[in-house]
């Protein structure tokens, strides 16, 4: 017997004190077994031990929490009675950073506590006091929600803390992030004798201020469950992680086909930095919507609930949705680096949960990324990947559209057989090639494009330059091309990066590709060719720095002779568009 069937096994619901309704109600949705972190804490926490727990985003945390604390409340308390005691006072407390999450939770509240005739609400800011103030007034069981509307309800009078057994902290090294220290602590303050509560700690992250949280309102005894380990974030193993380097105009057209290729028909998640570049890129896109803080909190239900149901399968989001939402997603797409491998670990998380597989795919800039630390941090082995060409992308769309072709009613035929043997006969093409061409006009394919494998740009050819010598800067590329080729046309060139093997790469517009190869048959010891894999490039601080990084020793350049350099010492700056390059006095080196 596999670990794995061992595993669940051992886990299933069967061997826990769970009740026969919330048995029926986990059966109803599937579930069958405990995933580890909640078959871990089931025990400790229905025994009434604190708990600090720690877990990887999309191991089933929400549960581990919801299912033992509903039986408990079960077992302590009669439900029948409890839920027709108007006014009475909540037993259970649940604080999370987002209203997001907070809706999220609740609806496991709401659906496994209500197996057991428990009644739940939901407190966040952005919606009417009043409704919130009338289900409060008639009594509940549980309170879910997010820190900044709580806290103005219990100044007001309206959340009486007396009757509390449970409070339950989320997501906490987010609620720091986004602000809420000093709500947190007032909350947690307000009650008046922590010794009857038990007070349930979860953070995917220890930093100071939740150990400070740990060490200050929970017990001494409290207990410690952590599956992750190691003190460091650690992606999902079932997720595939893929770069791609794309410039930032290459987007909106690399994007469809991005989905086209790696979201084996799911939903996708579209991740961008600013709110602003959200709404206009889920403009661009087809099937898609934003979601991000400035958008009303209505309509940002309406989209959440939309994208769950299928109605469209393309969210573009800003952090907002980064943390926690439990939706199934095959596909992630991050616009670009995140500020550090925490964000990464997040948003990639939102594929590959409860051990499904998914795809997370991140474009980066070469000169401005820096990659190789995010791997580092976030234990993921990038594939580096160039952007799928329009010839690939069209083979996957060709197939959909001959399969729609082929599901079309048979009684369509006569209408359009006389244009057919038409065709054929004004035609030279076989039947074969004049249905191919069909398919790609119902594919919207009436020309193929070429794509770069360095910028994902359409129209675009990567060109890759080799000289006598390694290149160590930029500058060198402009400066070599400028020997054989018409300044406007070299300053045309796009997305200049170095290659690990002591080459560059840069970009050429499709129509000026022959007259870069043969201007370069005049360069002497500069090579020119047509990148047909892209190799490996060189991250911003390998590219600024080494020998000839800042600070470093002075730059020699080969003349065309192939001798020592043209700048002796002293100290010389190149620059390109994007990118100034400073070298430091010293002497020159020959190459």
């Amino acid at each position: 017997m596999s670990s794995k069937c061992t595993e669940e096994k051992s886990n299933s619901v069967s061997n826990f004190r769970i009740s026969d309704p919330l048995r029926e109600a986990l059966k109803a949705r599937g579930i069958e077994s405990l995933f580890p972190i909640q078959a871990t804490t089931f025990d400790t926490i229905l025994d009434g031990s604190d708990l600090v727990g720690r877990a990887r985003t999309g191991q089933g945390k929400t549960l581990a929490f919801v299912l033992p604390i509903v039986e408990s409340i079960r077992n302590e308390l009669d439900a029948t009675t409890k839920k027709t005691s108007h006014g009475r006072a909540p037993s259970v407390l649940v604080l999370l950073p987002t209203r997001e999450l907070a809706l999220q939770v609740f609806a496991d509240f709401e659906y496994y506590g209500g197996a057991l005739g428990l009644s739940s609400c939901c407190l966040y800011g952005s919606s009417p006091y009043a409704p919130q103030q009338t289900k409060l007034s008639k009594g509940v069981d549980i309170i879910v929600g997010a820190p900044g509307r709580i806290k103005d309800l219990i100044q007001k009078g309206n959340i009486d803390l007396t009757s509390l057994k449970f409070r339950v902290l989320d997501e906490v090294d987010e609620m720091l992030r986004i602000g809420f220290v000093d709500d947190v602590e007032f909350i947690l303050g307000k009650v008046e004798d922590p010794r009857q509560v038990q007070t349930l700690l979860f953070s995917a992250t220890l930093p100071d201020w939740v150990k400070h949280i740990a060490s200050k309102f929970l017990k001494q005894d409290k207990k410690t469950i952590d599956i992750v380990g190691n003190d460091k974030m650690k992606a999902s193993t079932s997720v595939r992680h893929v770069i791609i380097p794309c410039s930032s105009s290459a987007r909106s057209q690399l994007i469809p086909d991005i989905i086209r290729c790696y979201s084996s028909g799911g939903r996708t998640i579209v991740f961008t930095e600013t709110k602003d570049y959200a709404s206009e890129l889920a403009s661009l896109l087809p099937d898609a919507r934003p979601l991000h803080g400035d958008i009303q909190q209505a309509q940002r239900e309406v989209t959440l609930s939309g994208f769950r149901l299928g109605q469209f399968m393309t969210l573009v989001a800003t952090n907002v949705a980064a943390r926690g939402l439990d939706i199934d997603v095959m596909l992630v797409i991050q616009c670009e680096p995140p500020r550090d491998a925490e964000d990464y670990i997040h948003r990639s998380g939102r594929t590959g949960r409860a051990g499904n597989s998914g795809v997370a795919v991140m474009f980066y800039d070469p000169k401005k990324s820096n990659i190789s630390k995010i791997e580092k941090d976030s234990g993921v082995k990038f594939e580096m990947m160039a952007a799928p060409q329009p010839a690939e992308v069209a083979k996957i769309v060709g197939r959909e559209a001959a399969d729609e072709i082929a599901a079309i009613s048979d009684s369509v035929i006569p209408a359009f057989i006389g244009a057919a043997q038409n065709l054929m006969n004004a035609s030279n093409l076989s039947a074969v090639e004049l249905l191919a061409k069909a398919l790609a006009k119902a594919s919207g394919y009436t020309k193929m494009k070429s794509r770069s494998l360095l910028t994902s740009m359409e129209n675009y050819v990567t060109l890759r330059l080799v000289s006598g010598g390694p290149v160590y800067s930029p500058s060198f590329v402009y400066s070599s091309l400028k020997r054989f080729l018409p300044e406007a046309m070299v300053e045309s060139i796009k997305g200049v990066a170095l290659t690990v093997d002591g080459g560059a790469v840069f970009d050429v517009c499709t129509e000026d590709v022959n007259r870069f190869l043969s201007g370069a048959e005049n360069g002497f010891d500069i090579k020119l060719e047509i990148v047909e894999s892209l190799p490996r490039l060189q991250e911003r601080e390998k590219s600024r720095g080494g020998r000839y990084g800042r600070g470093g020793g002075g730059a020699g350049f080969p003349d065309r002779r192939g001798g020592g350099g043209r700048f002796s010492g002293g100290r010389v700056g190149f620059s390109d568009r994007q990118n100034s390059y400073m070298f430091g006095r010293g002497n020159v080196r020959k190459w």
